[in-house]
């Protein structure tokens, strides 16, 4: 929970609002309260805790983890067999870490071991336990470079909750949204961090032992300063800068001079993913007599780049996919994932200092990862793996799917012995989602990360994510409904070898225009209505529900329910009555169907606007959401107008009620994945006609 209070910087709480009850449950303990005591030691394997519960009436332990303590084993047991307890207050907790990030997952578990209590209310099982994170380090990386930028209190909190969860790593994804002095138009009008807040938030990081560390671009995803007149010399394609030029690796080292005096990690993440049509743009008109394959451009400029990073003392990760892509002369997904691995004489010219990240969001079965990290260590190169959590081009995260994806690639890692992973959240398409609807996934990696084991234990993964988030795990899951508007067989999906898109119903049903409803042929077989109607209901319901403070957030995709559920069919029952000349069914339609759409979506317009962006973004970015709600706000004030001038006889034709609309994508049904520019108008190059 984001608290007012936060919004000071410098006095925040350690901890999650929403964590307040959990810790006051230890202390509210029939017949006993609570002591916590921590000790760090080095006798722990690294990445390790180890918690104990104590009568205090016992003899306590030390700080040596060599000196005897009393572990409270009838208490345990006579808990474990449904018995009565010894009440002898107060209970102390021991936890002993290795290192501090461990400290912080052991927090999180001893909060969860009060949510849903035993039949005696004792949790002294649970409060038993010992933990080793399978990994070096286990983190996560925040997309803020897709028209949204998180406000500091977001990256605190989110900070708070992933150092609940164990994950000991932190990036920024920050194309041009971080300061560079002298540089205005690096990050113009986007809510850019300044170097102030990136170094308030290492510093607050650091506190929990998490390390973060930049995460940028220099090569590709550059559009947005490309744009301008000021970089048009650094241009090679509208998305890549210029390779070979000496005037883009000095405005490379600027921004890697400027956002690197921020952290303290010397580690940083140079990007140069998806750089598709390096060295193919104004470089064949610079370099004319240059026959350069792309792939030799694009190793070069990693050296070049790579160099300007050793030089100034830090360790540079890239995404892998171009060294994959530009080797088998294909710029898809398939050239990434494919069987190919790379040819010797390319191996033998990457820069050594180089660490490479391979990305892999889109698989369900384990076999794939491993294929694809046995193929970089082909290179000689231990990859770091990053897997995904779908939050980009959707209202709301694709839980269901990603944890089928995650428990793949972490199942994959953990075969292989991969020791550094990390979980991506990305935004395409204008990052409408509620970010904190990625959280169950952070938490599901957290629980992944700290068991060898290849499945994770579902219920104590809900008793964290209650006491860290404050919300019932089952009902933000049962929110991703939201774009499974069709029965999906979960054990069909996770035996399949392709790469897979969950898709984003709820997205592109909001966005159609309201006049042709182009996309309803797909779903003509379905009774949306219905669905989202009984699905409104629920999240209605699970807004209320007791001891989750943090339900309240499923209100979100319980509006874009009520919105769907009046939507989906309308054009259908209008076109209906028009065609039969039923003016007056036209007019009740009119009347109670449209505008009731047009107050839903005016509700869903300020929540998403007032309860979710600006609490959650900095304002920078909101204009493209505003303008999507403005687009469909006002064609159904012209829908209501129209057929209004109509019924009273003003107008003889509604022409768009008369065109038939076609099923555009044959046996996709509703199982689709559409942009704003697609789902919106049957219009090609949106803005310009």
């Amino acid at each position: 929970m984001i608290t007012e209070d936060e919004r000071e910087h410098e006095d925040h709480p350690l901890l999650p609002a929403a964590a307040a009850p959990a810790l006051a449950g230890l202390s509210d303990l029939p017949a006993a309260h609570v002591l916590l005591r921590f000790y760090q030691t080095n006798a722990l394997p690294n990445g390790s805790l180890q918690v104990t519960c104590h009568s205090v009436n016992a003899p306590l332990s030390t700080t040596s983890s060599d000196a005897p303590a009393h572990d409270g084993s009838a208490a345990v047991a006579a808990a474990a067999a449904g018995g009565a307890v010894d009440p002898q207050p107060p209970y102390e907790v021991e936890v002993r870490y290795h290192r501090p990030i461990q400290a912080f997952r052991a927090l999180g578990r001893i909060m969860g071991a009060v949510v849903d209590l035993d039949a005696n209310g004792y949790p002294f099982v649970r409060l038993q336990f010992s933990e080793t994170c399978q990994f070096d380090s286990v983190g996560t990386m925040m997309d803020n470079s897709r028209c949204a930028v998180l406000n500091v209190p977001t990256v605190m909190y989110s900070l708070r909750c992933c150092a609940l969860f164990g994950l000991s790593t932190f990036q920024l994804y920050t194309e041009d949204t971080y300061e560079v002095e002298g540089q205005p138009f690096f990050g113009y009008l986007r809510g850019r961090f300044s170097q102030q807040e990136l170094r308030h938030l290492d510093r607050y990081a650091a506190r929990f032992g998490i390390e973060m560390f930049p995460c940028i671009q220099t090569l590709g995803h550059m559009g947005q300063i490309l744009q301008w007149p000021q970089y048009a010399h650094l241009r090679d394609t509208h998305e890549v800068l210029l390779a070979g030029s000496e005037e883009t690796y000095a405005h490379i080292e600027r921004t890697i001079m400027a956002v690197a005096q921020s952290f303290k990690s010397r580690r940083i993440h140079i990007g140069m993913d998806e750089s598709h049509g390096v060295g193919e743009g104004r470089y064949r008109q610079l370099f004319p007599n240059s026959n350069k394959d792309p792939t030799d451009v694009f190793v070069e400029h990693l050296q070049r780049v790579s160099d300007i990073c050793v030089r100034h003392g830090l360790q540079p990760l890239i995404w892998s996919d171009m060294l994959f892509t530009l080797a088998n002369k294909n710029n898809s997904l398939s050239g990434y994932y494919d069987n190919n691995g790379l040819p010797q004489e390319l191996q033998t010219q990457l820069p050594s200092k180089v660490q490479l990240v391979y990305w892999d969001y889109y698989h369900t079965r384990p076999d794939v990862y491993q294929r694809k990290i046995h193929h970089h260590r082909e290179l000689g190169c231990e990859p770091w793996v990053a897997g995904g959590i779908w939050t980009w081009n959707r209202l709301y995260t694709a839980l269901g799917f990603s944890f089928e994806a995650s428990r793949a690639c972490l199942k994959a890692c953990k075969r292989d012995n991969v020791r550094n992973v990390f979980v991506t959240t990305w935004g395409d398409d204008g990052n409408e989602v509620d970010i904190l609807s990625a959280f169950p996934g952070l938490a599901f990696y957290g629980e992944h990360a700290y068991t060898p084991d290849e499945e994770i234990d579902i219920c104590q993964l809900k008793r964290t994510f209650a006491a860290v988030v404050g919300g019932n795990l089952d009902d933000w899951v049962y929110a991703s409904k939201l774009d499974q508007p069709m029965a999906s067989s979960q054990a069909a999906m996770a035996a399949s070898a392709r790469t897979q898109f969950p898709p984003n119903a709820s997205k592109w049903l909001l966005w159609q225009d309201p006049f042709y409803a182009m996309f309803s042929p797909q779903y003509a077989d379905l009774d949306l209505e219905a669905f989202y109607g009984n699905l409104a209901r629920s999240l209605a319901r699970a807004t209320k529900r007791p001891g989750y403070p943090m339900n309240t957030r499923l209100r979100f995709p319980q509006y874009i329910a009520e919105v769907l559920a009046i939507k989906a069919h309308l054009r259908d029952a209008l076109v209906t009555a028009y065609r039969r000349g039923d003016r007056a069914a036209l007019a009740r339609l009119n009347q109670t169907q449209v505008a009731g759409l047009r107050r839903a979506v005016d509700r869903l317009w300020t929540h998403h606007r007032d309860r979710v962006w600006l609490r959650t973004y900095k304002p920078f970015g909101l204009e493209i959401l505003e303008l999507r709600y403005g687009a469909i706000r006002t064609r159904l004030a012209s829908l209501q107008d129209r057929i209004e001038d109509h019924v009273r006889g003003r107008r003889d034709r509604i022409e768009e009620f008369e065109a038939d609309v076609c099923e555009v994508y044959a046996g996709a049904r509703a199982e689709m994945v559409l942009d704003f520019g697609r789902a919106y108008t049957p219009a090609r190059a949106l803005g310009t006609g």
